[in-house]
This record gives structure tokens, C-alpha cells and sequence, in this order.
């Protein structure tokens, strides 16, 4: 940037001692030679000495960096900036000892080459001089690198679209009707029905008004028929016999209500996956959102993205571009294409590596799998730039020590900061609540049995002058064994009758 008007006066000189020989006289042709030889030769150092002087004051001159908003590799921060790239930066020039100042592109456009050879945008920035380097998530592409000097990529990415996860039909399977309840969800109701099941049978067979005894008559109540009585109730059946006791029927109205609302929960959620059905697209790929209607889609006017569609030679790409050139559905920045993304029908086509941190942020949004157009991001220089060489070795070291992984961890979202996504599974704590009213309802079913029986044995016992304890243990056992011998005094009281 420095002018050669400075050196005037040193060329000057040089070139009046170059032929001050031609004015001495030819006896003292040796001795005047050599001053002038003496002479030059201290000009030459002056100069050098300037010119070093003078690379050394432009090394240390302010770079004019221009970047562009796009989070999270820049972004506004009250009067200044942050991001992915504005730490990228500040990273490079301490490793370098560049000093710099980073401001936004003034027309807001990454750089796009029109029919007139005019570019616009950061590109254009850089090739007129405005500024020295652009950093921001441009694209390395060929018409870019034939007007610019670009350095090593800091990061690898593609091309794909997002759209609402709503409007995406995801892969079904046979296991779809399982899916409103997650897998431990579904273990704890069988474990619920078998604990429900065998707390029945042992109800009914203790508590002396569903069963008078073993030796008195048979328990309508089996193992098996307790299981299928179960069964029975949780869809909605009726499975006879039904408790007389009041603690079989504890039971029973606590497993109702369970099953009710268990099946009511699991029917809400499948109508509502049935419903939501009707309007997916199954879209997975570019060839699936070309060849369909319902869903608008668009990319960046202006941008790498555009122009890989436009120059590509796949009928796919090609019929995908007319289709936004047709509908004229470009957009002016990604977040204009999120926003209308979250909007309605319409899928935004961007770098993945964008899109991730779109999808992660909104938990309504989803990155189609596929990557297509593989593309780097580098930093743009002018032709024939020093600093590029000492820039990309600069960021392979930063590759290599992990610094560029750390500032990606930093900026990129880890995980989904929205409220939770409503289609995933229940999950045994959304339910907690029910499980444990069925627990509270088997645990007093339970107790009321054995308070039956407590009752009879105390009525037993005082009426034949025992203890209460053995009588109530000799009943526990007759009943839980089902093939005790009658005691003693009830022989002799069924010969008496």
C-alpha cells in the first residue's frame, strides 16, 4: 500500500552519481571512480535500511477485516461482535501478531459475480481493496479462487435442507404401536399385571368372606382364573367370577381405573400419530423434495448453494433450481429461510453444518440426512496476499492441537435447549403417578384381607378360648396351603349338627 514517490529523491541521486564519471578528468579516472563506487554503494544501504524500515511499519498496519452476520459465526453483541469466526480470528492474529479490525460487509452478501465482471459483497470487498481478508463461512468455490487467494479450509461441510419435523415422514415399522410408550414404560405395566394378578389370588383366598376355607368349599378364585380376570379387565372385559370381598374389590376398582387411564393414554397418542400421518411427506432426500409439490423450498439468493444447483449437471439439482427460479422462493439470509422454515411448508437449503445448529436450537426443526456438494470454508485474501500461506499454516496447527474443535463445541449447541419433543415415548416418570396409585391400591387391598381374616380370628378364638395369634396363624396356613386338616373342635361341632 505504500507509493513509490518516496523513493524519488534516493533514485534521483543514484542516477546523478551513476554519471557524474563522464565530468573527471582521465588522469584521475581510478581515484573519482572509486568515490562514486563508495558513494552508490551508501546510497544502496540507505535505501535497503528504508525499505525495511518501511516493510516493517506496513506489517504492523491495521487489517481491514470483513465478515457477515450469520450466527453462530457472527454475531451482534451490543456495539461489537462475537462468534465462531470472530474467536477464529482473534486466535490467528495472536498466533501471527496481527493487529486487525473486524467490521460487517456493507451490503450484507457473501460475494456473487455479475453478468458486467462486477463483484459484490465480502468477495467484492476484497478484490477492490476495501478490505484485506474476509473471514466468515464462505465458501471456497472456483470463481471465488480465480479472483481471491484463499487459505486452508477451518471447516469441512455439504449441502442439505431442513423443515419442520411435523411435516417429515419418518420411517415406520412393526414396532410403530409400541412407540407411545417407551420400552420401560411397557416393562412396568407387565410388571404391574403380574404383581396385580398374584396380589388377587392371594386376597381372595385370605380374606375369609371371599372364601370360607379349604375344607368348607373350593376357591373360585384360582391362580389361573385371577390372571385371566386380570386380563380381562384391562381391556375393558368383564371376566367372571367377580370379589365379594371388599378387599378383592379394592383390587379391582384400582386395577379399572389404572387400565383406564393407561388406555386412554396409549389410544390419545396413537390417534394422534394417526392424525399427524395423513400430513407427512416422506421426504429423506434432494430426489424426494424434487419430485414433489406440497412443500416449498428455497437457499440463499446470491450464494454458493444457488450457484451449485445452477451449475450442476444432475437433473435432479437442475429441476430443483427451476423449481426456484419458477417460484421465485429465494431468500435474502438463512435466517429469513428459518423463520419461514417455522413458518409452514417451505425447507430451507443451506451447509449442514448450519443447519445442525438450526435443528439443535429449535426442537421443532430436522436436518434431512443426506449431504450432498461436499464444500469447505476458508479465509478470502487479495492475489498474490503474503499472509495466506502464514494463515493456513496457522489454522492446520489449530487443527492439529484441537483449537478448531474447541471453538466448534463452544458455538455449536450440544444438545436441544426447547421444551420437550412431543412424539418421543412416555417415559416411566410421566407416569409415576399412576403406578403409584396402583401400588397404594394393591397395598391396601392387602391389608383389608388380612383384617378380615383378623376379624374371624378373633371371634374364633374367643368363642373356643384360644389365642387369637395361633388361631389367626393355623387359618393364614390352612388358606395359603389349601390342604390342612380341619382342627379339632370343627370335627365335633359338625357331628353335634
Amino acid at each position: 500500500m505504500w507509493g513509490t514517490h518516496a523513493f524519488s529523491p534516493l533514485l534521483n541521486s543514484i542516477t546523478s552519481a551513476l554519471h557524474s564519471k563522464n565530468t573527471f578528468q582521465s588522469h584521475s579516472f581510478v581515484r573519482c571512480r572509486g568515490h562514486n563506487m563508495k558513494g552508490i554503494l551508501g546510497l544502496l544501504v540507505c535505501a535497503a535500511a528504508l525499505l525495511t524500515g518501511q516493510s516493517t511499519a506496513a506489517g504492523q498496519d491495521t487489517l481491514q477485516v470483513t465478515t457477515i452476520l450469520n450466527e453462530p459465526y457472527t454475531m451482534t453483541k451490543g456495539s461489537g461482535l462475537e462468534g465462531y469466526c470472530v474467536d477464529l480470528m482473534s486466535t490467528l492474529a495472536k498466533k501471527l501478531g496481527l493487529k486487525y479490525q473486524m467490521r460487517l460487509v456493507k451490503d450484507g452478501r457473501y460475494g456473487k459475480l455479475d453478468a458486467t465482471g462486477y463483484w459484490n459483497g465480502m468477495v467484492g470487498e476484497v478484490v477492490r481493496g476495501e478490505a484485506d481478508l474476509a473471514v466468515a463461512d464462505l465458501t471456497l468455490t472456483a470463481g471465488r479462487e480465480a479472483a481471491l487467494e484463499l487459505t486452508k479450509p477451518f471447516i469441512q461441510t455439504g449441502l442439505s435442507f431442513i423443515m419442520r419435523r411435523d411435516l417429515l415422514d419418518p420411517q415406520t415399522g412393526y414396532s410403530d404401536l409400541l412407540s407411545p410408550f417407551s420400552t420401560h414404560v411397557w416393562v412396568g405395566i407387565l410388571v404391574s399385571y403380574l404383581l396385580t394378578s398374584l396380589c388377587l389370588y392371594l386376597v381372595t383366598r385370605i380374606s375369609p368372606q371371599e372364601w370360607a376355607g379349604p375344607q368348607v368349599e373350593e376357591s373360585s378364585f384360582s391362580l389361573s382364573h385371577s390372571f385371566w380376570y386380570i386380563a380381562g379387565a384391562l381391556t375393558l372385559q368383564g371376566a367372571g367370577p367377580h370379589p365379594k370381598s371388599v378387599s378383592g374389590r379394592i383390587i379391582s376398582a384400582i386395577w379399572w381405573l389404572f387400565s383406564i387411564v393407561l388406555l386412554a393414554t396409549y389410544f390419545s397418542r396413537v390417534s394422534a400419530w394417526l392424525k399427524s400421518d395423513q400430513s407427512h411427506v416422506s421426504i429423506q432426500s434432494f430426489e424426494d423434495l424434487a419430485r414433489q409439490d406440497l412443500i416449498d423450498f428455497g437457499t440463499v439468493d446470491g450464494g454458493s448453494s444457488l450457484a451449485f444447483f445452477k451449475t450442476s449437471q444432475n437433473p435432479v439439482y437442475r429441476s430443483i433450481y427451476a423449481h426456484m427460479e419458477r417460484r421465485k422462493s429465494l431468500v435474502t439470509s438463512m435466517e429469513e429461510g428459518i423463520r419461514r422454515v417455522r413458518e409452514g411448508n417451505f425447507a430451507f437449503i443451506g451447509e449442514a453444518v448450519s443447519l445442525d445448529l438450526a435443528a439443535v436450537r429449535y426442537c421443532d426443526l430436522v436436518r434431512c440426512p443426506q449431504v450432498v456438494g461436499m464444500r469447505s470454508y476458508g479465509i478470502a485474501a487479495p492475489m498474490g496476499s503474503p499472509l495466506v500461506k502464514n494463515l493456513s499454516m496457522a489454522i492446520l496447527q489449530l487443527s492439529e492441537s484441537g483449537e478448531l474443535d474447541y471453538l466448534r463445541s463452544k458455538w455449536w449447541a450440544s444438545a436441544c435447549m426447547a421444551p420437550g419433543d412431543q412424539g418421543s415415548p412416555l417415559s416411566p416418570a410421566t407416569l409415576k403417578g399412576l403406578f403409584l396409585l396402583l401400588a397404594l391400591g394393591l397395598g391396601a387391598g392387602f391389608i383389608m384381607a388380612l383384617l378380615e381374616l383378623l376379624a374371624k380370628a378373633r371371634t374364633h378364638a374367643k368363642d373356643h378360648k384360644k389365642s387369637c395369634c395361633s388361631v389367626l396363624s393355623s387359618e393364614l396356613s390352612q388358606r395359603l396351603s389349601g390342604n390342612a386338616e380341619r382342627s379339632a373342635e370343627e370335627p365335633l361341632e359338625k357331628n353335634k349338627a
